[in-house]
């Protein structure tokens, strides 16, 4: 599977993004996707995950209610619409795909294929 993210920019505080990956192979459906994302100096967080075991979607509580992810298998992409968006989530933004476990679906050792990332700035 390879992953290939867009949509990233530059933005006001408040404003909104959309970004989407694009997936090539057949077996794209039966994983797991998830956003990750890492500001300069951190480590690289969790963001958002849909779960292919129960079609469940998970969110850190730094997002949630502001991002939403959703998937298009038709299309073989992954989408995350963020809104009202603030300066700290101004990072490079990593779509991933795999078959983590539900208790670990946060975690990135979970993904095994990754996007090259999509820079997203958020200006105050």
């Amino acid at each position: 599977v390879q992953l290939q993210a867009s949509g990233g920019g530059l933005v006001q505080t408040g404003g909104s993004l959309r970004l989407s990956c694009a997936a090539s192979g057949r077996t794209f459906n039966s994983y797991s996707v998830a956003w990750f994302r890492q500001a300069p100096g951190k480590e690289r967080e969790f963001v958002a995950a849909a779960a292919v075991q129960n079609s469940h979607t998970y969110y850190d509580d730094s997002v949630k209610g502001r991002f939403t992810i959703s998937r298009d298998k038709a299309k073989n992409t992954v989408n995350l619409q963020m809104n009202s968006l603030k300066p700290e989530d101004t990072a490079v933004y990593y779509c991933a795909a795999g078959r983590p476990i539900i208790s670990s679906i946060s975690r990135s050792l979970g993904y095994g294929y990754w996007g090259q990332g999509t820079q997203v700035t958020v200006s105050s």
